[in-house]
């Protein structure tokens, strides 16, 4: 299926403006990688997730094929975590919130439109870390909340318009008994919940994968994320498609002793990107993280 550019433009902007469903969910790839199905010990722990997702296109709907247009997100994902001394399951229990802030920027023909806030928040009162003797392993849930500015048909507000429930599970892996050698899998499940307009955005799937070394101080490794819509948006306003994407990257982790931190790096490039029931952006994701307990 191609597209003449000049009716691929005017088709996106009459999508994004006119409010129509399309694959999203609150759930932004990327944020993990080396190791991120560990959980750390008991403690409270502050998680900062800076990232900036640089828009070089977007994929038509239900196609691969590309429309041009533009855009930018930047966001700082606070993430507070409490991983407390009780047993559930054998595991240890914890919980956790992420409140997000955020600026999107999106130009595609003759749209050029910005917006800047706080997110929707999460509310996780179930986080489960078990630790093995070469192996750590994760269960949560929790919700995303319908809490932040969400004007109808605009494809940068802050909030999603909806709420929606996230399932996580996931594994890690070390490849040797001195665990320098380790490999991760983590996936979020969301269901989501309706909009305004009666749209329900079909259930997703994201998974985020690393695999990486240990070199003395530092860690060094391949990362990468894969995001499916799994079933189509329902509604009487939906329209048919499943959006997919999938990226890969490098991360570095570092820790700074003097601090009592860790700075973790990554960039990621998206190589597959296909379009839902609306267009979907592809570019590269560069994130800059950092964990302190407190």
């Amino acid at each position: 299926m191609k597209f003449n550019t000049m009716s691929a433009a005017l088709a996106l902007v009459a999508t994004l403006a006119g409010g129509a469903a399309q694959a999203e969910g609150h759930y932004v790839t990327g944020v993990e990688g080396l190791q991120g199905s560990s959980v750390p010990p008991a403690g409270n722990y502050y998680l900062g997730y800076l990232v900036n997702y640089d828009i070089n296109g977007f994929q038509a709907p239900d196609s691969k094929d590309g429309i041009g247009g533009s855009g930018q997100v930047t966001a700082l994902a606070n993430r507070i975590v409490k991983i407390t001394d009780t047993k559930l399951f054998g595991a240890d229990y914890g919980f956790e919130t992420i409140i997000p802030v955020l600026r999107t920027s999106v130009k595609v023909g003759p749209l050029d439109a910005s917006d800047s806030g706080v997110g929707d928040v999460y509310v996780g009162p179930l986080v489960l870390g078990w630790h093995g003797p070469q192996w750590d392993a994760v269960a949560a849930a929790g919700m995303w909340l319908d809490t932040a500015s969400n004007t109808l048909g605009d494809p940068t507000s802050p909030g999603k318009g909806y709420k929606s429930t996230m399932l996580t599970g996931g594994l890690t892996y070390y490849f040797d008994p001195s665990k320098t050698i380790s490999g991760s899998a983590l996936f979020r499940y969301e269901y989501n919940g309706k909009k305004d307009n009666g749209v329900r955005p079909g259930e997703q799937l994201s998974l985020e994968w690393g695999v990486g070394k240990n070199y003395g101080a530092y860690s060094l490794g391949v990362v990468g994320y894969s995001q499916w819509q799994l079933s189509h948006d329902k509604g009487t306003a939906a329209v048919a498609g499943k959006a997919e994407r999938h990226a890969a990257g490098l991360e570095l982790v570092y820790p700074v002793a003097s601090a009592g931190l860790f700075l973790k790096g990554a960039a990621y490039k998206e190589f597959s990107v296909h379009g839902g029931s609306g267009p979907e952006p592809k570019g590269n994701l560069f994130r800059l993280s950092l964990v302190k307990p407190f």
